[in-house]
């Protein structure tokens, strides 16, 4: 680092036409496929990060849970009770696998989440359709990836975007996503006893 200021704007102006020429580039648009994976915090967390940048730009989204359950979390009380004219919200899981322990049942909860996350998807008024802890459903075989890609290939929208979270993303979906980001675990107070607190985990 420098501290000569001529020195310095001269960088950043140089840093800026190359930026420029490589933002000059970029002019397509179109509806991603986007996944969240990894074992880190923060997966479901950013793709509602998007959801609310969806809400506030006035685009109709939705969420359809997978796995998670009925239990209270903030940002779908806070939809519900502020922006459900914006953005349609649907818990359709009982719980993680390990508290459910009715494969059966879990397979049954997943088609459902399925078929309601299509229906949501073939609607062109959502920009936005987050399919959160599908990866999940995915890993355990209660969803068939072939079906799942077969359809976001074929029906998707051209201008919709689809988020799909949870761990260990197939590599078939992570092949056919536009955009990966893989959370990873560097540090988690679940290790030091520290439990799930509100507004953090939910």
């Amino acid at each position: 680092m420098t501290d000569d200021p001529d020195r310095h704007a001269a960088k950043m102006a140089k840093k800026k036409a190359a930026r420029d020429k490589i933002m000059a580039t970029k002019t397509g648009e179109k509806g991603l496929i986007i996944v969240h994976t990894g074992k880190g915090k923060g997966k479901s967390s950013a793709a509602f990060g998007m959801i609310f940048r969806c809400i506030a730009h006035g685009m109709p989204c939705a969420v359809v849970q997978f796995i998670k359950g009925g239990m209270s979390t903030g940002e779908r009380d806070l939809i519900l009770a502020k922006f459900s004219d914006a953005c349609q919200f649907h818990t359709m899981g009982e719980g993680f696998t390990w508290e459910t322990q009715d494969k059966t049942r879990d397979t049954e909860m997943a088609q459902a989440a399925w078929a309601k996350a299509k229906e949501l998807i073939a609607d062109e008024t959502n920009r936005m359709v987050l399919l959160d802890e599908i990866n999940i459903a995915l890993r355990y075989g209660y969803l068939d990836i072939a079906e799942v890609l077969a359809f976001l290939r074929d029906h998707k929208p051209p201008m919709t975007h689809v988020v799909l979270t949870g761990r260990n993303a197939h590599e078939d979906l992570i092949e056919a996503a536009d955009l990966v980001t893989e959370m990873e675990l560097v540090k988690h107070p679940f290790r030091a006893g520290i439990k799930a607190q509100q507004g953090v985990e939910f």
